[in-house]
């Protein structure tokens, strides 16, 4: 099927201007912008959702079709991939970009909402003629039309490869991810088919915005009073919004007495604050800090005990994000702008350090779904290196009887175990602690002695701990 050049009006036929949808016009902003300058949409879409609040008169309504149309575009991108390289006569790779992302947007709205067919065709046909002009606009229509002969059940039968013919490849067009990731998070998991499916589809589901009370600035009893509002499953101090909502509407965060917080990064900065340590505990770090938010609840739990944590971060700007996170703290605490591989400090000079190290971020496809898209096999050389530096900068900073916290939000072996055992190897004065202990009445951890959460079991991202102490 061809993209066809604009035909000239018929004699006595009035042109009709295309109309601009608002709704459907920003969330194809927010994909080209995923496109064109790698961005993240929870950092595109906010600003966009501002704007249009003022300029065109948005409702929440508006806000939440807006919402749906770009993170379920992007969450089923692979899938719908698939489906539209079956209605079109050429390689997907030579569909101009912006094409495919009102195709996408179409098939989603055919495929993966209420919206009725009709609507659906006609909706994003009027888009491609506001950002693509007529010719295209017509290609766009011709496809979608071959795309809304069935439904989303009746594609998958016809472009994924039976399961049992190629269960990975299967899988990723099913659940939309690339068949690498399928593999590694399979392998990471363990188990047969049902595991991983259940993981892969909750990497699809929109995640609920979880919230932090930060001791001594906050109480979840405060937090709970807002609308929608429910207990954590795990942290004493989770609250979160079921039904969504806009965290910056809450005083608490408005104020930075609360933040916006996974459960899993609030458990990983528990974990470590609760590893029993003998002699002093007064000075904790976290060698890898931005943007702050897991800094940010050590620091104030720090406070409590009367001790002071410092906060670094390489990247200035990010130090920064953790500086004002941190502002406020009811206790002490400091943040500069340090390498963790080459830090200024001496060695031995904590009690506790947390490093929460660079990595894939697979763990984290709920929250930012385009990068499973982004990411290739061949980065994990790029971070391999470092995140075995950073581990042995941690255990040379904390003192002997001290604890160290290794950290990653992908559960990709490579970056978990591998990453522990390589360094322990050259560390003969360290030690693996149980950390299962550390994480009270969360179930299915494993056979330890690290952590591994899951967003299907655990309902957090999958974040990954192992507690080193220092020995000797």
């Amino acid at each position: 099927m061809s993209e066809q050049p604009r035909r000239p009006r018929k004699p006595g036929k009035p042109y009709r201007r295309p109309q601009k949808d608002p709704v459907r016009f920003l969330a194809f902003e927010a994909l080209r912008a995923v496109d064109e300058r790698d961005a993240y949409a929870n950092l595109v879409l906010p600003p966009l959702l501002r704007k249009a609040r003022e300029k065109d008169g948005f409702e929440a309504r508006d806000a939440a079709l807006a919402t749906e149309l770009v993170y379920g575009t992007l969450r089923r991108q692979g899938t719908y991939d698939a489906i539209i390289a079956e209605c079109v006569d050429r390689p997907l790779r030579e569909v101009d970009p912006p094409v495919l992302d009102v195709l996408s947007l179409g098939a989603h709205q055919l495929l993966g909402t209420r919206i009725p067919t009709h609507a659906a065709v006609s909706a994003s046909v009027e888009l491609a003629r506001v950002v693509l002009g007529d010719g295209r606009a017509k290609f766009v229509n011709a496809v979608l039309r071959k795309i809304a002969q069935d439904d989303l059940d009746g594609w998958i039968a016809k472009v994924a490869p039976p399961y049992d013919d190629d269960p990975e490849d299967h899988l990723a067009v099913v659940h939309s991810h690339p068949r690498w990731v399928v593999s590694a998070l399979w392998d990471s998991l363990g188990g047969g088919r049902a595991g991983i499916e259940r993981l892969l589809e909750a990497d699809n589901e929109r995640p609920e915005v979880t919230l932090v009370a930060r001791p001594g600035r906050a109480t979840a009893e405060e937090l709970l009073r807002e609308e929608s509002a429910v207990p954590g499953r795990w942290s004493p101090y989770a609250v979160r919004l079921a039904e969504g909502g806009e965290p910056g509407a809450v005083d608490a965060v408005r104020e930075g007495r609360a933040g916006v917080q996974d459960e899993g990064s609030q458990l990983v900065a528990l974990a470590l604050a609760n590893v029993p340590v003998e002699g002093r505990d007064e000075k904790w770090l976290d060698g890898c800090a931005g943007p702050g938010g897991k800094a940010a609840l050590l620091a104030a739990l720090a406070a409590e005990r009367g001790a002071m944590l410092l906060a670094s971060e390489k990247q200035p700007h990010r130090a920064g994000l953790v500086a004002k996170a941190l502002a406020g703290n009811p206790g002490p605490y400091q943040v500069i702008a340090a390498d963790g591989t080459r830090p200024p400090w001496q060695p031995g000079s904590f009690d506790r350090v947390l490093m929460d190290v660079p990595c894939t971020g697979l763990g984290a496809l709920r929250r930012r779904p385009e990068a499973r898209w982004r990411r290739r096999p061949e980065d994990l050389e790029g971070f391999a290196p470092l995140q075995r530096e950073l581990l042995s900068t941690a255990l040379d900073s904390v003192r002997v009887g001290g604890v160290v916290g290794y950290a990653t939000c992908s559960p990709h072996l490579a970056e978990t175990r591998a990453v522990v055992e390589d360094v322990l190897k050259q560390w003969p004065g360290a030690e693996l602690v149980d950390a299962r202990p550390l994480f009270p009445g969360v179930p299915e951890l494993g056979e330890g002695p690290d952590v591994q959460l899951w967003p299907h079991v655990h309902g957090t991202d999958a974040m990954y701990l192992a507690v080193i102490r220092r020995t000797g």
